[in-house]
């Protein structure tokens, strides 16, 4: 681990709630700014939502052109199974753990952002971490973006084009599902204060929440980066004290 810079970076919050617009920005700083004012090296993002669509669009090939059985969703795209969500923490940190394998210098030049939402119905962030990997997790700051359900439900509907319902920036859900999967958050019962340690599966982990109920990451590119810098940068003297 650099002094300097994050290894692991975990970017969760509800959906729409401004992850994605953070990652986008960042991608578009050169190396030297993102490094010394953000604190992150070269980024790798893993992200579920490519494998969560990879599967439904799986399901309807099934379904439509062989008329076979399902494998993952129901014709409303709910999963059959609790446990998929699970599975798609456990690719990520399968992923992960590949890249350690391949590169033992790999943290030198590259910080991982893992991304993702997780509702108490489907097991909330505390049942989500525990599906991923000790190298990650001794290794991970987190990020929380909040913002109020309403505002979450708002900017998912603004968001959502139908005719790129599989890209990371466009992409959104029903307010059914919204409501059923993502109204209740768990993240204040695990971590109440704006920052400090969480303790997850062994492992003491420093957390931040980047505030967003005037959302910032929506054509406001100064404001976000300053608060973004605020941030990163109380998130790394916590995780320089870990």
């Amino acid at each position: 681990m650099a002094e300097d810079t994050f290894d692991v970076v975990i970017l969760i919050g509800r959906p729409a709630s401004g992850k994605s617009e953070i990652i986008h920005f960042l991608n578009t700083l050169s190396d030297p700014i993102r490094r010394e004012r953000f604190h992150l090296n070269l980024l790798e993002v893993l992200d579920d939502f490519p494998i969560l669509w990879g599967w439904f669009e799986e399901d309807d090939i099934l379904s439509t052109t062989f008329d076979l059985p399902r494998l993952h969703s129901d014709e409303d795209r709910y999963f059959k199974f609790q446990e998929l969500w699970h599975v798609l923490i456990e690719r990520l940190s399968l992923e992960y753990v590949k890249k350690l394998r391949d590169n033992a210098s790999y943290h030198d030049h590259t910080t991982v952002l893992i991304e993702f939402s997780r509702g108490s119905e489907h097991g909330g962030y505390r049942e989500a971490f525990q599906h991923l990997s000790d190298e990650i997790l001794k290794r991970a700051g987190i990020v929380y973006v909040h913002v109020p359900f309403e505002e979450s439900l708002r900017k998912n509907r603004r968001r959502f084009n139908p005719d790129r319902p599989d890209t990371i920036l466009e992409h959104g859900l029903t307010d059914e599902k919204m409501e059923r999967l993502y109204r209740d958050d768990d993240w204040t019962t695990l971590a109440p204060d704006d920052n400090g340690f969480v303790s997850l599966c062994g492992q003491r982990i420093p957390y931040v929440v980047f505030p967003n109920e005037d959302d910032v990451t929506t054509d406001k590119p100064g404001q976000l980066a300053l608060r973004l810098e605020s941030v990163l940068g109380r998130l790394l003297e916590l995780y320089q004290q870990r």
